[in-house]
């Protein structure tokens, strides 16, 4: 692990400390999530809180990183597959198993420093975002979709940064009512919100260079665009026009000052 810290030497002389006591949280461990756990196992992450309660299949082979025939044969879930994957990369670092729903641990997220959301609908990206603002963790969501026009299909996807005091996903335009009400026509020219390993290699890779820059700025200029969309036509990722709107304007969804702690045992004033 020395020769790993000495080729980070440029995050900083703390970077180890900072690094081995974050908590992260990946909701989703198949398309954009399994690279994303590869990634925070080289990095050298604390520890790891996997989340889903789905079970590694055939068709997950062209987008869950890890996976094997064994796998398959042996209906493991995909937790496990990343878990695997993570342990044989780093064996020091600590992976947390939760083959379920985050609302059923939900408790767990508020130990995290960060969470990736790695999630296929607007409504679970909308829960998932209120539930954190609550308790004031960032939340990196990224995702892609495939659609098809006259010249073929194109790919597209985005890295969102909802960090507490700052825009929301609403603020951004990507969450809105109408997508939440249209959620079940919203699927893919290429099948269920296609998951290709190229662009979520991509996207997950910008996703924890956000992270990675939110826990350690190597730059004191370094800025952190929180909306960042990519074109998998062009391979090219970019801020997204969205930002230039909301120069100087707070977000309006969720106030600095909003109370903490479980909804319901908060009390109405």
């Amino acid at each position: 692990m020395k020769e790993r810290s000495k080729r980070q030497s440029f995050l900083g002389e703390r970077s180890d400390d900072v690094l081995g006591t974050t908590t992260v949280g990946i909701i989703g461990v198949s398309g954009g999530g399994s690279p994303i756990a590869q990634a925070v196992a080289h990095i050298g992450f604390g520890t790891t809180h996997l989340f889903d309660s789905d079970f590694a299949e055939e068709h997950h082979r062209h987008r869950l990183i890890g996976i094997t025939s064994a796998a398959i044969k042996h209906k493991w879930k995909k937790v496990r597959v990343a878990k695997r994957l993570m342990w044989k990369i780093n064996p020091e670092h600590r992976v947390v198993e939760h083959a379920c729903t985050w609302q059923e641990k939900h408790e767990t997220l508020r130990t995290c420093d960060v969470v990736f959301s790695c999630v296929d609908s607007y409504l679970a990206r909308d829960e998932l975002e209120r539930y954190l603002r609550r308790f004031h963790v960032p939340l990196i969501d990224l995702g892609m979709d495939v659609t098809r026009h006259e010249a073929g299909h194109s790919i597209s996807g985005q890295t969102i940064l909802s960090l507490p005091g700052s825009h929301c996903m609403r603020c951004f335009g990507f969450i809105r009512d109408e997508l939440l009400q249209q959620e079940a026509a919203l699927y893919g020219d290429a099948g269920e919100r296609a998951q290709v390993i190229w662009p979520n290699a991509a996207l997950a890779a910008t996703a924890v260079g956000m992270a990675m820059s939110m826990l350690l700025p190597w730059h004191s200029r370094l800025p952190i665009a929180p909306y960042l969309v990519y074109d998998g036509n062009t391979l090219e990722i970019s801020p997204s026009s969205r930002l230039q709107h909301l120069n100087g304007v707070p977000c309006r969804h969720y106030s600095p000052s909003q109370r903490t702690g479980d909804l319901a045992f908060t009390p109405n004033y």
